[in-house]
């Protein structure tokens, strides 16, 4: 999930909404934004990902 804004040169930045990390910023289509943001790897969501799945592991053994 990203935020993205638009500046007032027409370009566009965009932010990570699980650790907060500007991704990028003056970019000047979206379509390169979706490339940008498909190549973010994001340490919070993984650990978000890895803690869900242990749960629910944890939740099927009991």
């Amino acid at each position: 999930m990203y935020a993205r804004t638009q500046n007032e040169n027409g370009t566009y930045n965009t932010r990570c909404l699980y650790c907060f990390m500007t991704v990028a910023s003056a970019v000047e289509t979206p379509e390169e934004l979706d490339q940008v943001e498909a190549r973010h790897f994001c340490p919070e969501k993984v650990l978000s990902q890895l803690v869900a799945a242990e749960r629910q592991h944890s939740d099927h053994a009991h």
